[in-house]
């Protein structure tokens, strides 16, 4: 996006070309508020020597008590944030390179402090710096939500409507102090974020899903069909992808299950993760893909591109919706079958929704072993059912049993994640697909989580093996890997 739209971008409502005008410091529609409501920064300080009284709905209302009655109140930091920004906006060449980072914010930091000269305004160094920080991830960033995406603490950012901001940290909900101007402030930061990568929002699409330069996963939904405003949800991943590592000191798994889901991963055994929501399937993908063999072929397929592989032979291709006349689509089942033509070694699609089921387990039905993909279940039974529904919306009338054993023939590993009570994001099983027994798919625990009690909110427990080794054992010495019988669970 050039430097040209993004400053057209970052002028409210009121200041583009035909609209009326309006208090920039309320949303439009709403009456202003009171002067004496309490808010942030420079409002309820007594005014500068020869200030002139705030207009009406500025400020200018008077509180009770003596002393209060006769000092005038200045104006709030936002509305002298809005007013500077006009200025800095007007002021700055629209011409900029926008790939010219150091140069933008600092032709950015000259415009505003002529900008605070012309208009007399006395700021603290706190306030004076904080001002130019919000004004600059106005102008190059995503205006409110900068902060809150640089904070490697929050996980989540969800935006319901421009007065209602909450985060997630540390699996728990939080609600900032982070505001909007209005319904049209929020609009201009999607419009920030879809432009970009080619997707669109509005009337006759509300919903759209897209993703940050970092990866971050985005959704967003916006009136008729949200009533609240427009609702922007944020799934941040780290800049570095995290570890086993990462995962073995946090709890989510323990050394020897990943030693095991390492050698089930370089003896070629095909692998859903399942889980609910943001329980963290994504980042257990990210894992077990880094196990893969650095001179393989992968091809990853997603809705919107967010896997961190870093193997040096990784092509990734990514879903297309509909254009504004309805066409160009190109679904993920299309990439799917699209990828089975580019001699990979594996295939990696990021969730598994419909019926690109079926061309996923075809895919590892007919040579493509290694592959991967996730899925949301409650349990890894229930994971079995769901790529049963998924397969009949593929439209091929197929009998049940003959859906089963092609799960049963293609899936060998469910590794099975669960978000708990106290946040914490765990492996609750690793699961064998055995086969068939008659019209039911047999499955059979490796690694479970033992929940022992609830400690003062945190959840107590223990990751163990159940003692019984796998049916597909003997991939892993066919492939030259010797696991020790008491990573099972097994003395012997």
């Amino acid at each position: 996006m050039s430097l040209l739209r993004r400053i057209e971008s970052a002028r409210p409502a009121s200041e583009l070309p035909g609209a009326t005008p309006a208090d920039p410091a309320e949303p439009q529609g709403r009456a202003p508020a009171p002067a004496t409501r309490p808010t942030a920064g420079l409002e309820r300080l007594p005014a500068a020597a020869g200030a002139t009284p705030a207009a009406p709905g500025q400020g200018s209302g008077m509180t009770t008590g003596r002393m209060l009655a006769q000092v005038p109140l200045r104006e709030s930091f936002r509305d002298a944030k809005f007013r500077i920004q006009q200025r800095v906006i007007g002021d700055i060449d629209p011409k900029l390179d926008l790939a010219n980072a150091v140069e933008v914010r600092r032709e950015i930091e000259e415009a505003f402090g002529r900008a605070l000269d012309a208009e007399g305004l006395a700021l603290t160094r706190a306030e004076r710096t904080r001002m130019l920080e919000q004004i600059t991830d106005e102008i190059v960033g995503l205006g409110p939500l900068e902060p809150l995406l640089r904070d490697e603490s929050i996980t989540e950012v969800m935006v319901n409507g421009p007065r209602q901001v909450y985060v997630e940290r540390a699996g728990k909900l939080e609600l900032t102090n982070i505001t909007f101007q209005n319904d049209e402030h929020v609009m201009r930061i999607i419009d920030r974020i879809i432009s970009p990568i080619g997707r669109r929002v509005d009337e006759s699409s509300p919903m759209v899903d897209a993703r940050l330069v970092d990866g971050s996963r985005v959704n967003a939904v916006i009136p008729p069909i949200s009533l609240v405003g427009p609702v922007v949800t944020i799934r941040k991943f780290a800049s570095t992808p995290l570890t086993t590592d990462d995962l073995i000191r946090y709890g989510t798994s323990t050394p020897e299950m990943f030693d095991f889901l390492r050698a089930c991963v370089e003896a070629r055994l095909n692998i859903f993760v399942s889980g609910g929501t943001g329980s963290g399937k994504t980042t257990m993908l990210n894992v077990l893909s880094s196990f893969i063999p650095n001179d393989e072929r992968i091809v990853t397929v997603e809705d919107a591109a967010e896997l961190q592989l870093r193997q040096e032979h990784v092509v990734t291709l990514e879903s297309r919706p509909a254009n504004i006349e309805g066409k160009g689509a190109v679904p993920i089942r299309e990439l799917v079958r699209n990828a089975l033509r580019m001699r990979p070694d594996r295939i990696i699609v990021g969730e598994c929704r419909s019926g690109e089921a079926l061309d996923m387990l075809q895919a590892m039905n007919t040579g493509h072993d290694g592959s991967m993909s996730t899925g949301h279940a409650n349990t890894p039974r229930d994971m079995l059912a769901r790529l049963e529904t998924m397969v009949l919306f593929a439209g091929v009338e197929l009998p049940l049993r003959a859906v089963r054993e092609q799960i049963a023939s293609a899936v060998d590993l469910i590794v099975h994640q669960e978000r708990l009570k106290d946040g914490s994001r765990k492996i609750t099983n690793i699961t064998e697909v055995q086969g068939m027994e008659g019209d039911v798919i047999v499955l059979q625990d490796v690694f479970v989580f033992e929940q022992t009690g609830l400690v003062e909110g945190k959840v107590q427990g223990r990751l163990r093996p159940t003692g019984v080794r796998p049916r597909f054992a003997e991939k892993f010495e066919a492939h030259g890997i010797h696991l020790p019988p008491r990573m099972f669970g097994s003395p012997i």
